[in-house]
């Protein structure tokens, strides 16, 4: 992993646990005694952090410094997202991030529950609509083929969550999909229940909180391929 692969991941490290706790960047430099600019530098990996900026940084967002490390690890170790996909290609989970390490992290918890089904990631609302409806750059995609779980991030820029949701539900042709929002801000849960979201986790996705909604999935959610077992 390259210098610059490091400060990247190690950003994206901090903006995880930070949205985790949901405070702004201002707040964590006031917890941190950092400058604001120099958080934001971080969180793009625009920065060369020293040890001692690192150990402030872990205090400030209440976890050890090796917690920091470790999700900077899991973030490193993930494969690359894909972000094409040919006309007959059959997509069974559709993400909608705008973060790509939210996305990977999104991923790394379907595998740790060992669901196997092809996933495919588009990055804001407009591209989302796009790929349900065949239309755009999607416009040769098989219009019979709809995924079986969308994994929906609700702040997305060009059109938001809430309005891709809306959009969904109130179509016929896309309204049976199961749609689990995520989200790191609580008032988004009404919003989207009110919309006919099917689930709802907050930010970031892990074993924990995928493996909770299950039952509220049911069906829909058994038909997902699992790897099978393999005893030591």
């Amino acid at each position: 992993m390259g210098k610059n692969d490091v400060k990247k991941h190690f950003g994206a490290a901090v903006r995880l646990r930070r949205d985790h706790l949901g405070i702004s960047q201002e707040e964590l430099a006031g917890r941190a005694g950092l400058h604001r600019t120099y958080i934001s530098d971080v969180e793009r990996g625009a920065r060369n952090v020293s040890l001692e900026s690192i150990y402030r940084l872990a205090t400030a967002l209440e976890v050890p410094m090796s917690t920091l490390f470790a999700r900077m690890e899991e973030l490193s170790s993930d494969e690359p997202l894909r972000t094409t996909l040919s006309a007959d290609e059959l997509v069974d989970i559709l993400i909608v991030e705008d973060s790509q390490a939210d996305a990977e992290l999104t991923i790394k918890a379907l595998k740790n529950v060992r669901i196997t089904n092809h996933i495919f990631v588009v990055r804001d609302g407009a591209a989302a609509l796009d790929f349900l409806f065949c239309r755009g750059e999607f416009a040769n995609r098989k219009r019979g083929s709809r995924p079986q779980v969308i994994l929906l991030d609700l702040g997305l820029p060009k059109i938001d969550g809430i309005e891709v949701l809306r959009q969904i539900k109130a179509d016929s042709r896309t309204r049976s999909i199961p749609v689990i929002a995520v989200s790191s801000r609580d008032r988004d849960v009404t919003a989207s229940q009110r919309l006919g979201a099917d689930a709802y986790l907050v930010k970031p996705v892990d074993f924990q909180n995928l493996t909770g909604v299950t039952p509220q999935l049911s069906l829909q959610w058994a038909l997902l391929k699992r790897a099978p077992l393999v005893n030591a």
